[in-house]
């Protein structure tokens, strides 16, 4: 836990490392395994509007399930963002207007940086991760080939004709 301003307004830095097993159970629900390590690194500033600023990078692989062949799969992650600060609602609201690519959020008296860091895995992974191309094997396997219905059906007619 941080006391945001504080961290951005006297520029700390925090980096560490973290076990994909020890991530909340929304995360991992996500992935198809809870193998490896991420990277990670929390910066605070202050920007020239004296606005309080974190910037967050998380690095690393996880496992999750591809979408088409339905195999586990290693998707990088080189996530990085930056967040301003705010101790005003309205401020922050005519922020976001003024900048609608602006990731900005309310400063609490404490921030759980565990937290932050999950919320970032979460939105950096891809809704419906895909292999670059499918072993054809695995494709082969999934499309059988089944008869044309229509074709079976003109069978029977011809043969209930005759």
């Amino acid at each position: 836990m941080i006391d945001p301003l504080a961290f951005a307004r006297e520029g700390l830095t925090l980096s560490g490392d973290v076990a994909v097993a020890t991530l909340d159970g929304r995360v991992l629900e996500a992935l198809a395994d809870t193998n490896g390590t991420l990277r990670y690194a929390l910066s605070g500033s202050v920007d020239k509007l004296r606005r309080h600023h974190l910037t967050l990078s998380v690095d690393g692989e996880v496992t999750v399930t591809c979408q088409r062949c339905l195999v586990p799969m290693v998707q990088v992650l080189q996530l990085s963002s930056a967040i301003t600060l705010f101790s005003d609602e309205e401020k922050l609201a005519e922020a976001v207007e003024a900048d609608e690519e602006l990731d900005a959020i309310m400063a609490e008296p404490e921030l759980d940086v565990m937290a932050l860091i999950e919320d970032e895995i979460i939105m950096g992974l891809p809704v419906s991760p895909k292999h670059e191309a499918c072993g054809q094997d695995v494709l082969d396997s999934v499309k059988v080939e089944k008869p044309n219905p229509f074709a079976v059906l003109a069978t029977l007619k011809k043969n209930q004709a005759r």
